[in-house]
């Protein structure tokens, strides 16, 4: 493993952790959907900020460029967050009876998901040097 990848997973597990704990408390106001979304953008804004300032710090590209790739990155891992949280919420875990936290379960998974799709668009695209 790179220590560029391995600062990645730290900076990711850091905004995972606000998106995470986030959507927990999102959930008191609003349907667990519209949590999770919004969830993310908290998410989002913690990772380009630690991704920018330590993992990428090489790159040369106009923050403008990297604010649009990034957000483009995360927009197809927020649907693999979606899609994988209410599929194992839905449909897998009702179907396996499984019962004990299932949408905070869920969640987690969906948001571990996207983690090597991520750091590749974020690479290549967003902060290229």
């Amino acid at each position: 493993m790179s220590r560029q990848f391995f600062h990645f997973l730290v900076a990711g597990g850091l905004a995972a952790c606000v998106n995470f704990f986030s959507r927990i408390l999102l959930n008191i106001w609003m349907p667990y959907s519209a949590a999770i979304v919004v969830a993310y953008v908290f998410g989002m804004v913690t990772a380009f900020i630690l991704n920018r300032l330590l993992v990428f710090r090489d790159a040369d590209n106009a923050l403008g460029h990297q604010l649009i790739w990034f957000t483009a990155v995360n927009v197809a891992a927020v649907f693999q967050t979606l899609i994988v949280s209410l599929l194992l919420a839905r449909i897998v875990f009702p179907w396996l009876d499984f019962r004990w936290h299932g949408e905070t379960l869920a969640h987690a998974f969906g948001v571990a998901v996207p983690v090597l799709t991520s750091f590749v668009g974020h690479k290549k695209l967003t902060f290229r040097s």
